[in-house]
């Protein structure tokens, strides 16, 4: 699965301001609202912070993926964020997250949402990739890097 097909250059972004989870997650909805796939920002906005409070998805080594399935959108879209200092993100392994991904998917869309998370998933357990990822200068490096274990 090519999943730059979710995520294009408009929707990554290098240098994210946010301190806390909240913050984290508004930046991040903001950045997949301007694909043509969201209907409603305050609808995702809503959605995402109501599945997060269910369970931080700060999964540990940095990263989180926040997501959500929504009425919000017309298709899956991926958002990718980073933060060189790092965001309080009630990680599991209570370490700073860096690394984002926020995952918006239709409330129909089952089965393709699932092999999202399991192929971001995926690439995020390799240390290395998490190192590009760190140190990747365009948004064409992470869709690259997106591309790359398809």
């Amino acid at each position: 699965m090519k999943l730059s097909k979710f995520c294009d250059e408009n929707l990554i972004q290098f240098d994210l301001r946010a301190s806390g989870k909240k913050e984290a997650i508004e930046e991040l909805v903001d950045l997949a609202a301007r694909s043509n796939m969201i209907k409603d920002r305050e609808v995702l906005l809503r959605d995402i912070i109501a599945r997060e409070e269910l369970v931080t998805t700060g999964v540990g080594y940095g990263v989180a993926f926040p997501h959500a399935k929504t009425g919000a959108t017309k298709g899956i879209v991926i958002a990718f964020g980073r933060s060189d200092k790092g965001i309080d993100f009630d990680a599991m392994d209570h370490q700073p997250v860096h690394l984002l991904f926020l995952i918006a998917a239709p409330e129909d869309a089952v089965g393709a949402h699932l092999n999202v998370m399991s192929s971001l998933s995926f690439m995020m357990r390799s240390e290395d990739n998490r190192s590009k990822l760190k140190k990747a200068g365009s948004p064409g490096d992470v869709l690259a890097l997106m591309d790359s274990l398809t």
